[in-house]
């Protein structure tokens, strides 16, 4: 098959030669246009590959494709290549309707297509799913931009992970293309020179591997896109041209995989991080593009500028000479010579050479600069030796083989990369090891193959790869950042995942990963056909998470952003200080925020599109606040998308400000029924089923008190020792342990004195009164479970643990997330979370709720209709890449969250709180908010500022969170402990260590 019919069912790997053309038309045509390769000194001394590098072969006989995307053959090109001869063993319905209505495509293209649907049923049967069912007879409608819509156009073996991974985590909403005539770009209003994409046909995944051929009226609007454009010259002009300056987030690009199939250009990023090793190499280039002039010069890498191609004899004969006997070269016994450039990746053969022999590789050096174009590069390499293991040294137990070791790492929240998976492939070493020509298999497969099953030296290859993987894609990312908008094809082109291959070699007697090349498809498709092999049903799920998991994951952010870029919301409260991080989201989001706040002066005011100055302190006037509020927003002419609130002071208003505005949210009364605590209680208490387990089983006997008499009512009612509270308090504000009647009425006369009103301390809800609660006290150890709902169903779930409280208070000290618990415990408390959201009528949103999980099982302390508050936003951020104030917005526009289902923390944090009554003396000197800040900045610690004034009172909130990062909670308390002892935090008054003591 000529290499410019770049669909197909198995793409040839790097370096690949490509079979002989079709017989079909078309072919004689391709085949004219091909430019041979020179012809080449021969050697006797040709020596088998020891790595596993490009094929080879004593001839050079790959013919080239044009250098033009708009000359290329093949599919989707526009030229007249067919696809090639397949066999598709199987059964499956073959009149669909792949014909897309309003887009004819010519016989070529339909060929094409009918290939595509054959491979994609070939793909799914051998994974023991069904078929996809064609129901394209009627078209599913519905508004094109209303709903994330993730797209793919390109091979279904190769992104078939990441469409069965996407069905799971976004149901329906992935959508693999299997021809460009079934996607349309159309000018983007207010925005010149881009353009929207949009869907009118394509086959949607759906959890179970399901899968329906849909059509779409009207077309529905892509946000996000990714093009399989694959390795070698280009995939054609069309899917160039679709992925080229497009308004939704785009994960490819011909402009970036033009630069990342330069060989030296990528070798040059690789070899500049540190964390990297490659092959020494000689690069001679003509002309080098703008990237490659200048800069540092890499270690093993050396580049010669050539301005001409003809008598250069001289230099390079010198500059070979040099390179052969170079300690660069290490214990390498071979060399390889290749060509460099986009033009040749993928439809190029490589000659070895021993080292020793000098002429034959000036040669072969100097017959490839005569077909040199310009910006590309002839290349000698050093063939680096393989490991021998299990130690360098040892005798050979078999024929010697080499290792070929694949990991596709993805780019995530905050453009951090992360290793995904590694996948190998092992082989005799005397004969060429690629992709697609051997078995994928783990990396403790291959090598305990290879003689080396010690499980300790596993983990450090492991992590070896895992370091250079990610520095390899920091540097591709490091590099996009300095391009123009125009270099990466559009403003939201980024690279969000690299595959990086890598040989073993040993380096100073110590194994280290050597970085060959960089592609795009091939590694993700390898890692797919390993987890292929744990498709059958005899053998249960793969034992690992899918390599496609954190790609979707960042398909499924950017395609958040793309949706929510312009939203108009109104927003209740603008909060203290803790709440700083939302003026940044949303100026990041390209959100439109109109604010409603309380305090005139608050620094907020200058931070939003509108603001509204509005008093919404009395609660008791709620109602008639929301009818005054929603004219006010019709008299300012404003075109809201969704109203929302994260205050606890706002939560009702906001639901019936809602209600007046014909926009989405909870219904007010459920709101009213989840603000007020002993409400909440007595109501989930009532709710005994079905269906099974009803929210009572996880209710605590509680009981309101207004006046003296109540609390003598409520000492006979509730078991003592028991809980007082305020009904509609905030941040464990007059929170106490009570063991006897006297106490439970000191307390209460205590609160009644001084805590009135709003003034005496604002923000916790005093507005609602100072009503109070007396509730069981719960043994057990506590946790917070923040959900996103939408319509009733549960979206995400997050679970941390804290540390004990401060008795007879509550306030909180310590927490750790991830959860340390059992999988079984920690499924308990979100279902229990998720049951008592439901039973309070909570069906959209973004709620925290509180849970002690006792030897009984979860029971609810409260419900807090809203986003979690202290440090839980930043740290699922961080942990997680959810971000829960993004999220609340969407729901609050009545679009359902961009989530992963299944989201992999990315380490553990463990934190402390530091209280002003307890830490002022540190909080003023050694502890100051100055050096926290500076710890903060320099990655030492996570600090959330909570409160601005070292003010000690009797009813205090914390004053900041410290909190460290571990690869293990272990590692994270470590840091933490030791860090609250230099800086004064950790004392016999404040005795951090035991507050930890939860997380062992």
């Amino acid at each position: 098959m000529p290499q410019s019919l770049l669909y197909k069912a198995a793409p040839l790997g790097p370096g690949a030669v490509p079979p002989p053309p079709p017989s079909p038309a078309g072919s004689a045509e391709l085949l004219l246009r091909s430019r041979p390769l020179p012809t080449l000194p021969k050697t006797h001394h040709f020596c088998p590959a020891q790595l596993s590098l490009d094929p080879l072969g004593p001839e050079w006989d790959c013919p080239l494709g044009s250098k033009d995307l708009e000359e290329e053959e093949g599919p989707w090109g526009g030229g007249s290549g067919l696809p090639p001869p397949a066999y598709f063993p199987g059964s499956w319905r073959h009149d669909v309707g792949l014909d897309c209505k309003g887009s004819p495509e010519g016989a070529d293209a339909q060929a094409w297509t009918v290939y595509f649907y054959s491979l994609l049923q070939s793909c799914l049967q051998q994974a023991g799913l069904p078929e996809t069912q064609d129901r394209s007879h009627v078209p599913r409608t519905g508004c094109p931009g209303a709903e994330v819509t993730l797209c793919i156009l390109g091979s279904p073996s190769t992104f078939l992970s990441v469409l069965l991974e996407a069905g799971v985590q976004s149901p329906g909403n992935m959508l693999l293309c299997l021809s460009p005539a079934w996607l349309t770009k159309v000018p983007a209003p207010g925005q010149p020179g881009e353009a929207a994409l949009l869907v009118s046909k394509a086959v949607s995944f759906h959890p179970g591997g399901l899968t329906f051929l849909d059509d779409f009226v009207p077309a529905r609007r892509a946000t996000y896109f990714l093009a399989g454009l694959g390795l070698g010259p280009g995939w054609g002009r069309e899917a160039a041209e679709l992925a080229r300056d497009l308004t939704c987030p785009t994960g490819a690009s011909a402009e970036l995989a033009r630069l990342l199939e330069d060989r030296l250009l990528t070798r040059r990023l690789l070899a500049q991080q540190g964390d990297v090793a490659v092959p020494a190499t000689l690069a001679f280039t003509y002309k080098p593009p703008a990237l490659l002039r200048g800069g540092d010069a890499s270690p093993g890498l050396r580049l010669v500028e050539l301005n001409g191609k003809e008598g250069q004899e001289t230099l390079v004969k010198e500059e070979v000479g040099a390179f052969l006997h170079s300690e660069a070269l290490g214990d390498a016994l071979q060399v390889a010579v290749k060509l460099s450039g986009w033009r040749w990746r993928g439809r190029q053969a490589l000659r070895l050479y021993p080292r020793a022999e000098q002429g034959p590789v000036v040669d072969t050096v100097l017959a490839l600069l005569e077909k040199l174009e310009e910006e590309e590069s002839v290349l000698v390499e050093a063939v680096c030796p393989p490991a021998r293991l299990p130690f360098p040294g040892s005798p050979p137990t078999g024929p010697e083989l080499a290792l070929r070791i694949c990991a596709v790492v993805c780019r995530t929240q905050g453009d951090r990369p992360l290793l995904s998976k590694v996948v190998c492939s092992v082989g005799r070493g005397d004969r060429p090891l690629r992709h697609q020509s051997s078995l994928p298999r783990t990396l403790q497969a291959a090598l305990a193959q290879c003689g080396l099953a010690e499980a300790s030296q596993v983990a450090i290859v492991r992590q070896r790869v895992k370091a250079a993987a990610e520095a390899a894609l920091a540097a591709v990312l490091t590099l996009e950042a300095g391009l123009s908008a125009e270099q990466r094809g559009g403003r939201q082109v980024r690279t969000d995942f690299l595959g990086v291959d890598f040989a073993l070699t040993v380096a100073g007697r110590t194994l280290t990963p050597v970085a060959l090349e960089v592609n795009g498809g091939l590694c993700l498709e390898a890692c797919g056909a390993l987890e292929g092999l744990w498709a059958s049903q005899h053998l249960g799920l793969a034992a690992e998470e899918a390599a496609a998991a954190p790609l979707v994951e960042t398909m499924l952010r950017r395609s958040a952003r793309c949706l929510m870029e312009g939203k108009q919301l109104l927003l209740l409260g603008a909060g203290g200080v803790s709440k700083k991080f939302v003026w940044e989201a949303a100026r990041d989001y390209g959100l439109k925020i109109h604010l409603v706040e309380s305090d005139p002066n608050h620094f907020a005011s200058q931070l939003v599109q509108t603001f509204i100055h509005f008093d919404v302190t009395e609660h008791r006037r709620d109602e008639e606040n929301a009818r005054v509020l929603a004219e006010l927003v019709r008299a300012r002419g404003l075109q809201l998308d969704g109203c929302f609130s994260y205050w606890d002071d706002c939560l009702v208003l906001t639901a019936l400000l809602c209600q007046e505005l014909g926009l989405p949210c909870n219904p007010p009364a459920a709101m009213r029924l989840a603000k007020q605590k002993s409400r909440t209680q007595l109501h989930l208490l009532c709710r005994r089923g079905p269906p099974w387990p009803a929210p009572s089983l996880y209710a605590v006997p509680c009981c309101p008190l207004e006046s003296e008499a109540d609390v003598d009512r409520a000492v006979r009612q509730v078991p003592l020792p028991g809980v007082m509270k305020l009904e509609f308090g905030a941040g464990a504000v007059g929170v106490r342990l009570v063991k006897d009647a006297s106490q439970c009425r000191e307390h209460f006369s205590r609160i009644a004195r001084d805590l009135q009103g709003e003034a005496d301390h604002p923000g916790i809800g005093l507005g609602w009164g100072n009503a109070m609660l007396l509730m069981e006290f719960i043994e057990g150890t506590e946790h917070d479970v923040d959900l996103v709902l939408f319509g009733g169903r549960l979206l995400a779930a997050f679970v941390s643990d804290n540390g004990p409280t401060r008795l007879p208070g509550f306030t909180e000290t310590a927490a750790c997330m991830p959860t340390g618990l059992a999988p079984e415990q920690e499924a308990q408390l979100v279902q229990a979370a998720f049951r008592c959201c439901l039973g309070c009528g909570l069906l959209d949103g973004v709620f925290n709720v509180e849970l002690k999980l006792t030897g009984a099982g979860p029971r609810l302390i409260e419900i807090n209709p809203r986003m979690g508050g202290f440090y839980l936003r930043d740290w699922i951020l961080e942990l997680y890449g959810v971000d829960l104030l993004l999220a609340a917005a969407m729901v609050a526009c009545g679009l359902r969250p961009a989530l992963p289902a299944h989201p992999r923390a990315r380490g553990h944090l463990v934190g402390v709180m530091c209280l002003v009554s307890q830490h002022l003396q540190a909080l003023s000197s050694t502890a100051s908010p100055e050096t926290l800040q500076a710890l903060h900045d320099q990655g030492l610690l996570r600090l959330n500022l909570l409160e601005e004034a070292l003010v000690p009172g009797e009813y205090e909130e914390p004053y900041c969170s410290v909190a460290c990062a571990g690869s293990s909670p272990a590692e994270a308390r470590h840091r933490l402990l030791g860090l609250c002892q230099g800086l004064g935090i950790d004392g016999p008054h404040y005795p951090v260590a035991y507050f930890l003591s939860h997380f062992k």
